[in-house]
């Protein structure tokens, strides 16, 4: 079976769209982030004077990098017929000053009894993620600000 599959008819499209909207007027970081039907709450820690009532930015992005990578693994071992069992994937970085790269650690954790040809399997299809191929590829951004009256909700 084919690593990459063309797009059907009934998955979504490729463009990804979140808004972030701050909840208080009152100073602080707390915003609630809007992603297809989902909230999100995303915070600051206290220490960076946020109220932490939800993950920080950055921590999204371990997060995005570590479901989707445990997620790519578990769909094409589906697709293979294989059953891997529990999947845990473990994502730690540190933010880099600007003009360096940013070094993402990841430990994905198997079943143990795993056949070696599946877990090197894994091992590559892991690096295909598309969180992984984003942050692994150029990136661009293409940025404007709007004026307009926003009412809190």
């Amino acid at each position: 079976m084919e690593e990459s599959r063309e797009m059907n008819a009934t998955e979504r499209p490729t463009r990804m769209r979140a808004t972030a909207r701050r909840d208080d007027a009152d100073g602080t970081y707390k915003h609630t982030v809007q992603v297809r039907d989902h909230q999100l709450t995303v915070d600051e820690p206290s220490e960076k004077g946020g109220d932490d009532t939800g993950p920080s930015p950055q921590e999204l992005l371990a997060v995005s990098l570590a479901s989707c990578t445990a997620i790519t693994m578990e769909m094409y071992a589906a697709r293979k017929g294989w059953e891997i069992g529990h999947v845990e994937v473990d994502v730690q970085y540190k933010g880099a000053e600007r003009g360096c790269p940013t070094k993402f650690e990841l430990v994905m954790r198997l079943p143990e009894d795993l056949p070696e040809e599946q877990l090197e399997r894994l091992r590559v299809i892991a690096a295909k993620c598309p969180v992984h191929r984003a942050l692994d590829g150029e990136v661009m951004f293409e940025e404007r600000v709007e004026r307009v009256h926003l009412t809190p909700q």
